[in-house]
């Protein structure tokens, strides 16, 4: 991967929900570091009700700078697959527009991936002291559950600090939610595609302002879509164990009986037949996983030369 550090290899993407203040304490930063490198900032303005609207508009008089209006909010994914669709440039990092990310993250992370030959690297946050008890331990759920599905190389599985290689990603949005759970997902997906993801430090900065939307119910969709992943990616890994302790059990309850000389157990049977149901799905599941994933890998890639020259 060569690049140079010109307007044509870098776009950053910011999500922007209701958040007014903090765009007026962390755009300024992030405007000047891209003004100097000559990269371009592409704002999405996800349906927010307050002033944001008014403040990103001020700041697209800018020459690099690009704003997208959502005229509803379609969640955070929506907003990052609407400015991912929007890039132009090889390369793009998003980072979230609540002000805890620290521009200067943006060129460390870029020369990281640069120097790496990455196709994918996720700001790894170093939460000690930000996150209550409450959120890190969610976060231990959703990669414990997702441990279990898939191999997840990952720590910070979804920070929304994020290195892309712009035809990848382009690639993979299609089959990403539009709900919080988009970092998580496009995380696994560039994994279970066998791209190259690494992580790399990043500083966290204290919200000043606004509220987090991250809740209970954002962690258990978040792990509904990663067993929708894993299914997509690799059903077996799900159906053959239910399928194999099915068969199992009915054979160790059925066996005792037969020996006995009391016939077959209902209970053993039905067992049994449903590990063979099981083991009938996860073959099925395999065609259409393996359908769906041509079709996602046949998709034409970016032709960022033509890009350019546009």
């Amino acid at each position: 991967m060569n690049a140079t550090f010109d307007s044509r290899t870098l776009t950053v993407v910011v999500p922007v929900y209701n958040e007014e203040k903090a765009l007026t304490s962390f755009a300024p930063c992030l405007l000047e570091l891209c003004r100097t490198k000559g990269w371009t900032i592409i704002f999405v303005n996800d349906g927010s009700s307050d002033h944001t609207r008014e403040i990103l508009d001020q700041l697209s008089s800018s020459q690099n700078v690009r704003v997208v209006h959502h005229k509803v909010n379609r969640g955070y994914g929506g907003a990052l697959k609407t400015g991912i669709s929007q890039v132009t440039t090889p390369f793009l990092v998003t980072i979230d527009g609540d002000g805890q990310h620290s521009p200067e993250d943006v060129e460390r992370i870029f020369q990281f991936a640069i120097e790496n030959d990455a196709d994918m690297v996720v700001g790894k946050r170093n939460e000690r002291g930000a996150s209550s008890a409450y959120r890190t331990l969610g976060k231990f759920l959703i990669r414990f559950f997702t441990r279990i599905l898939m191999p997840l190389p990952i720590k910070d599985l979804n920070s929304g600090f994020k290195f892309y290689r712009t035809d990848l990603a382009k690639r993979y949005i299609m089959v990403c939610p539009d709900s919080m759970a988009f970092s998580d997902v496009i995380t696994l997906v560039f994994l279970s595609e066998h791209n190259l993801v690494l992580e790399y430090p990043i500083q966290v900065l204290p919200r000043k302002t606004g509220q987090s939307m991250i809740n209970t119910f954002t962690a258990f969709e978040t792990m509904i879509q990663v067993l929708n992943i894993a299914l997509m990616f690799n059903p077996l890994k799900l159906f053959l164990p239910i399928s194999a302790l099915c068969m199992l059990a009915g054979f160790g309850w059925g066996i005792p009986f037969v020996l006995l000389g009391r016939g077959v157990s209902v209970g053993a049977m039905l067992a049994i037949v449903s590990g063979l149901l099981f083991f009938v799905l996860g073959l099925i599941a395999s065609q259409l996983s393996a359908i769906r994933m041509e079709r996602l890998r046949d998709l034409p890639r970016i032709d960022h030369l033509k890009h350019l020259d546009n």
